[in-house]
Formats: C-alpha cells, sequence, structure tokens
C-alpha cells in the first residue's frame, strides 16, 4: 500500500459513518427540498477542517425548474500557487425511493457488506469517495502542486443547469480537469444526450353519446403514438461507434388526458424522451422529431398541437486533453481492483456534459458495481458494496497524487 492507501483504510470506518449521515438525509427529487442537505453537508465538511463555500441558486430560478431549493457547494484545497485545479463533482438530488423496499432507503442499514439505501450508489456515494480521498491527500506528507476542488451538487435530475450549470456560468470555477459521480469498474468517457419534449393535443370534449360533437384528443394521440413507437425501427439502425453505447431511442415517459369515462378526451398531454448518441447533432434530432409530431397530428383534423421543449442536454465527448486524466485513472484502478479498467461510454446522460461544453477535459469514476442495474439505483433497495468504496476512494486519492506530483 502507499500513504494514500494506508490512510484510507485506517479511516474507512469513517467515510462509511460519513456516507450513512447523507443518506439519512431525503433529497427527493422531485419536491426538491435540497438545501437542508447541503446545509448538513457543510457542516460534515468543516467538521473535517474545509472551509466551504455555500451557493444558493435564487428561488426563482429553482422555483422555476421545478424544485423548492438548490445550494450548491464547493471546497477549494490548493497544494501550491502553480500547477492544475482538478475538480470533483457528485450530486445529492435523487429520484423519490418508490415502492418494493426490504430495507428503509433512508435508513442507511449496513447488511453482508452492502449499505442500502436512496442515493447510495447514485452518488452520495462520491461525496464520500471524493472527500476522503482529498482528506487523504492532505494527511499524506506528498510533495503536491495545483489544487482540488469538491463540487457538491443539487440538479441533476432535472437536468444540471442549477447544479454545475450554475457554478460554471457564475465564473465560480474553471478547472483544468473533472472527474465526476460514477462506477469503479471502467472509466466512462462519453455518454449520450438526451431530448425531452411535452406534447400537448388540444380537442374539443363532448358526451360521450353524442361523439361526432366533438374531436377525440385521445384517438389523435393514438396515431401519435403509433408513428413515435414505429420511429424506434429506424433509430436501432443508427448505430454509435462508442463502446457500451448502442443506438438512439425515443420514449414516452407519461401520459395524461380525458376528464371522465363518459366525456369524448379534448386534450391529451404526453411526455417523452429521445436519447440521442454522441455522434449526432442535437438541433437536427429535435427537427426530426418536431416533424414526425406534426405529421402524425396532421391526420386528425381539428386537433390543435403544442410541442414545448422540456430537457436539450448534449452528449458528452472525450476531449483530447481528459488523456492524462483517463490513463491515470486506469493504471490505478487496475492495480486496486486488480483487472483492467476498459474505458466506455454511457447511455445515461450527466451533469459532465457541462464541463465539457465550457472545454474541461473530465471523466466518469467513482464508487460502484459494474452497471447501474447491480446497484439497483433509482430502483428498490439501492446499495452500495462498501468494498467498492474504499477501493474507488484509494483509485481516486492515487490519480490525484500522480496529477498533482512535483
Amino acid at each position: 500500500m502507499n500513504s494514500t492507501d494506508t490512510w484510507i483504510t485506517s479511516h474507512f470506518d469513517d467515510e462509511v459513518r460519513f456516507l450513512q449521515a447523507l443518506v439519512r438525509i431525503p433529497t427527493d427529487t422531485p419536491p426538491g427540498n435540497n438545501a437542508p442537505h447541503a446545509d448538513r453537508m457543510a457542516e460534515l465538511l468543516a467538521e473535517l477542517g474545509f472551509e466551504v463555500e455555500k451557493h444558493a441558486v435564487p428561488a426563482p430560478a429553482v422555483k422555476k425548474a421545478g424544485m423548492q431549493s438548490v445550494t450548491n457547494l464547493i471546497v477549494r484545497h490548493r497544494f501550491s500557487s502553480y500547477g492544475p485545479t482538478i475538480a470533483l463533482n457528485a450530486h445529492g438530488d435523487v429520484v423519490p425511493p418508490g415502492e418494493g423496499w426490504t430495507h428503509d432507503p433512508y435508513g442507511a442499514e449496513i447488511v453482508d457488506g452492502k449499505l442500502y439505501g436512496r442515493a447510495a450508489a447514485v452518488s452520495k456515494s462520491d461525496f464520500a469517495t471524493y472527500t476522503f480521498a482529498l482528506l487523504a491527500l492532505k494527511h499524506s506528507g506528498l510533495p503536491l502542486k495545483g489544487a482540488v476542488e469538491l463540487h457538491f451538487t443539487y440538479d441533476e435530475e432535472f437536468g444540471g443547469e442549477l447544479g454545475p450549470g450554475w457554478l460554471l456560468k457564475q465564473g465560480l470555477t474553471k478547472p483544468d480537469f473533472l472527474i465526476a459521480a460514477g462506477f469503479s469498474y471502467q472509466v466512462v468517457t462519453a455518454h449520450n444526450g438526451c431530448l425531452q419534449m411535452e406534447v400537448t393535443l388540444h380537442g374539443l370534449a363532448s358526451h360521450a353519446a353524442y361523439p361526432s360533437t366533438g374531436i377525440d384528443a385521445l384517438q389523435a394521440a393514438n396515431k401519435l403514438l403509433t408513428a413515435l413507437y414505429a420511429h424506434n425501427d429506424v433509430l436501432k439502425t443508427r448505430l454509435s461507434e462508442v463502446p457500451g453505447i448502442t443506438h438512439p431511442y425515443l420514449n414516452v415517459g407519461r401520459i395524461e388526458g380525458g376528464s371522465n369515462t363518459n366525456v369524448v378526451p379534448g386534450k391529451v398531454v404526453l411526455k417523452l424522451d429521445r436519447r440521442m448518441i454522441p455522434e449526432e447533432n442535437p438541433a437536427a434530432v429535435e427537427a426530426e422529431v418536431r416533424a414526425l409530431i406534426e405529421a402524425a397530428v396532421a391526420q386528425s383534423p381539428g386537433v390543435k398541437l403544442e410541442i414545448k421543449r422540456l430537457l436539450l442536454a448534449h452528449a458528452m465527448k472525450p476531449l483530447p486533453g481528459a488523456a492524462p486524466l483517463i490513463a491515470a485513472l486506469q493504471k490505478h484502478g487496475e492495480a486496486v481492483f486488480g483487472e483492467p479498467i476498459p474505458t466506455s461510454g454511457t447511455p445515461l446522460y450527466t451533469d459532465v456534459r457541462l464541463y465539457t461544453a465550457h472545454g474541461i477535459p473530465a471523466a466518469i469514476y467513482g464508487a460502484g458495481p459494474r452497471t447501474v442495474l447491480e446497484s439497483n439505483a433509482k430502483r428498490a433497495d439501492e446499495h452500495l458494496v462498501l468494498d467498492d468504496l474504499r477501493r474507488a476512494t484509494q483509485v481516486v486519492a492515487r490519480t490525484l497524487a500522480e496529477l498533482l506530483a512535483r
């Protein structure tokens, strides 16, 4: 073991308790009342000797985004007046627990070496990974240059614009490299983009006994759904060259409509999600989807159409400057885990795209299993194998030490 490995191992019980404290504070988004978690996180960081900056996003912007409160945190630790700045970003907001849990989703219970709870794996785990990796460096006595920043943000589930997007747009940070929350058995260097839209079909409600006096918005929606799902057959032919990413796809995730059983539906609202592979052009994708919707709805005379863009998250593509960061993570990941750590892409979209859009080379790496499904992230009984937490913390600390070595 090197010096950072030894420190992390000897303080691992503290790291686990730190993570348990974070899991026990709900950050369900929606409703997105996340400032209380940030306040507690700031207290815990201060107890560990860090100076913490709190950056509260103004209430009108938070409300417009559909949340209740967002406070993002930055910790800056400088080892010297020269050298690169490496930022570590993880998000504290998370989807609500849902049903089917056999463990308390906020209990942070440990059973058979696994810590159970909502956000245990994605991504409060990396609040702990990154905090204790930096602590290990502080206590290592190694001659280091540059600086490390911890970015703990609270708007990933709704797109990140009020999380890292806010910090970057306000000019509060401009690191030279970024490591963002991920899993330990691969270094993710690319991810999909995402277009989300709300489509409203306006017909004319009428009594079901006199259907000819109405305009059925649900029948129009049925034709639209048929066209949208058929489009997936086209999208399956557009293959990505990025390992871990297959092809684009379109999902209709929510439908609302009608007023009663005996009423011809006068209005139907659909919400759809179009995943974009890194090779696609977002503007062209949006134009294609809009044209598809308009053509399908045109088959239903009298129905009026509204299309509202909810989200346009660009894909993450590897920047050339990320090579040293990626190589260091792979090298130390292989040394600690005892197996090759490949690079790959992910079909998810993440906050990392906001950093790469600012020209900041990035990689996704943190504590967790080989796949999202293994961790039950966003499902019942989400959990983290504690051995993965310890080893990922060691890999991150080693990587930082290499990149910041004098």
